[in-house]
């Protein structure tokens, strides 16, 4: 009896191997479903949020840089995004061996899901991270700027940093826990938000500009909320506990975050905003990011609370105490909340806190205090490598295009009809 069991299992043996090469349809589906979320969030999603919260005669220079920066940002993965991010280079550079999708196939897979539909999947956190910085630079930049730093600053900082933390990267092999994006696209958009903001300088009126249309912006941040849950709940790249995990979480997050903002500004001015309410939304969605698959949903309350309060202050530290004109509050939402969330992570994966336990450290790391250190190395050199490399990008487009700015007669005028003869509302 031992020998015909041991024979069977030398027999199966190479049909378990096999099996773990074989696509798995339910996992198929969810990524599928997920990219069609994660695209939603650009599209439509955050192009309606900014736009409603500037000025009517540049609603639709927002809606066009966030179309046109999706067409390009596709077009640039093709060609060369992909590979720099998920090449198989060497620590800090993912190499060209895959420009123009080499080697993928309809049968080539990355685990148990088309690598086609993983390369489309990272396509749209590609298109959304760029879209996010449009938020820093609104109502006061030319259009080709915005194309060509765009095209660049996705080549040189987004995709190499995406290959340090996803892609067999160093911070990757370091154990730093990123699950959906708090280092890769939250903390690169605002740290190159803020540089944008400071190159430029303030719009005409600063402190004095409301946005036209609050009903568009609520609308776009709801299809945020919604679209967040491809966005975390995908990255797991499975439909398994730990993507139901993530979901779950983020929904925990983005309510409390929301509740916490709306509950300060009710305390402190007297009124809660639908502005305030929506803005801590984001906040808790951008702060939950790179926890969402590692944290509890104990965790993610007090990630949603310090979110609303900690973005809150930022928000007011950099408009009315720095006088900073980061014109949608990229940084300190997106920024502070992705900086804020990478190190909390550190703390809630943890898997000895009650209530408030995670699923557990990176491997080879079995305490608070040695995933903490990860994160703050991860944390510091994704803000250094993105201020400097965006700032320089910034100076070369600047000098490229004769000036990143309209003029001051063409920013009064509107973007509108100084980039693209057009109007958003002929009444």
């Amino acid at each position: 009896m031992k020998i015909l069991f041991t024979i069977a299992s030398l027999m199966l043996f190479p049909l378990a191997a096999q099996a773990e090469d074989t696509l798995n349809g339910a996992n198929t589906a969810w990524v599928l479903t997920s990219t069609a979320l994660v695209l939603f969030m650009t599209l439509p999603g955050l192009a309606l949020f900014y736009a409603g919260l500037v000025r009517s005669r540049n609603v639709l220079s927002i809606l066009m840089q966030c179309f046109a920066i999706a067409g390009l940002a596709s077009v640039l993965w093709l060609v060369v995004g992909y590979s720099i991010a998920f090449g198989t280079g060497n620590d800090y550079w993912g190499g060209l061996d895959k420009m123009m999708f080499s080697g993928i196939t309809k049968g080539s897979l990355v685990g148990d899901i088309p690598e086609s539909l993983f390369a489309l999947f990272q396509m749209t956190f590609a298109i959304i991270t760029p879209a996010l910085i449009v938020g820093a630079f609104a109502e006061r930049i030319k259009f080709s700027a915005v194309l060509l730093f765009s095209a660049f600053w996705l080549l040189l900082v987004y995709a190499p940093i995406t290959h340090w933390v996803w892609g067999g990267g160093w911070l990757q092999k370091m154990g730093l826990l990123d699950f959906a994006g708090g280092t890769v696209v939250h903390i690169t958009a605002g740290v190159a938000a803020l540089v944008a903001a400071l190159v430029l300088g303030p719009r005409r009126n600063f402190g004095r500009i409301l946005p036209h249309n609050m009903t568009m912006t609520v609308t776009g941040a709801g299809m945020l909320w919604v679209g967040w849950f491809g966005f975390n709940g995908g990255s797991a790249l499975a439909a398994n506990g730990d993507a139901a995990m993530a979901m779950l979480v983020t929904h925990i997050s983005a309510a409390t975050g929301a509740m916490t903002w709306m509950f300060i500004e009710w305390i402190k001015y007297g009124k809660p905003t639908a502005l305030g309410t929506v803005t801590g939304m984001v906040a808790g969605l951008g702060t939950i990011t790179p926890a969402s698959g590692f944290v509890g949903p104990g965790g993610a309350l007090i990630i949603g609370l310090l979110a609303g309060i900690v973005c809150f202050n930022a928000t007011l530290l950099i408009k009315q105490k720095l006088k900073i004109d980061d014109s949608l509050d990229v940084f300190p939402v997106h920024g502070v909340g992705g900086i804020l969330g990478t190190l909390l992570v550190g703390i809630f994966a943890s898997t000895q806190l009650g209530l408030f336990s995670g699923s557990g450290f990176a491997d080879g790391i079995s305490s608070i205090g040695g995933q903490m250190q990860v994160q703050i190395i991860g944390v510091a050199a994704t803000i250094v490598y993105t201020a400097i490399v965006s700032y320089l990008l910034f100076k070369l487009v600047g000098l490229m295009v004769g000036g990143l700015r309209v003029t001051s007669d063409q920013e009064a005028q509107g973007l509108d009809i100084v980039d693209h003869e057009e109007r958003g509302y002929n009444l």
